[in-house]
């Protein structure tokens, strides 16, 4: 493999245990928020239960979507980019949650920034490096 391609291989690859390392948390951090009653679940305090049921549908596809990156395959990069479209989406949900009232915490607006942008980031990347390189 030339420069540009093991250049291109460890970008995806990082990004790739990044999105793997992320849905890990994603899942069990909804599984503690959403199916236990201890400290985690009280911690959590106004959380919006819509959103911390997408995240943790979404940790699944991280998961998976981590792995094809890994793997640098087509199909990897086409759900990098349902992933942040769909995350964007409902982080804008969340935004008429809160704009009409709802209760809400604020690590919620921090944790759906970080995951809009990490995820806009992975798909970008994705596309330029394993699409466009093709």
């Amino acid at each position: 493999m030339n420069q540009t391609g093991t250049s291109r291989s460890i970008i995806v690859r990082l990004l790739a245990l990044i999105a793997m390392v992320f849905g890990a948390l994603t899942l069990k951090s909804a599984y503690l928020v959403l199916f236990t009653t201890g400290t985690f679940h009280q911690e959590a305090g106004n959380f919006v239960p819509f959103v911390v049921t997408f995240n943790g549908i979404a940790g699944f596809f991280y998961l998976i979507a981590g792995f094809g990156l890994f793997k640098q395959t087509q199909w990897s990069v086409r759900l990098s980019i349902l992933i942040a479209v769909s995350t964007l989406i409902v982080y804008g949900l969340f935004g008429l949650h809160v704009n009409n009232g709802g209760l809400y915490e604020m690590q919620t607006v921090i944790a759906m920034a970080i995951r809009s942008g990490l995820w806009s980031v992975i798909a970008v990347v994705a596309w330029f490096k394993i699409c466009k390189a093709k």
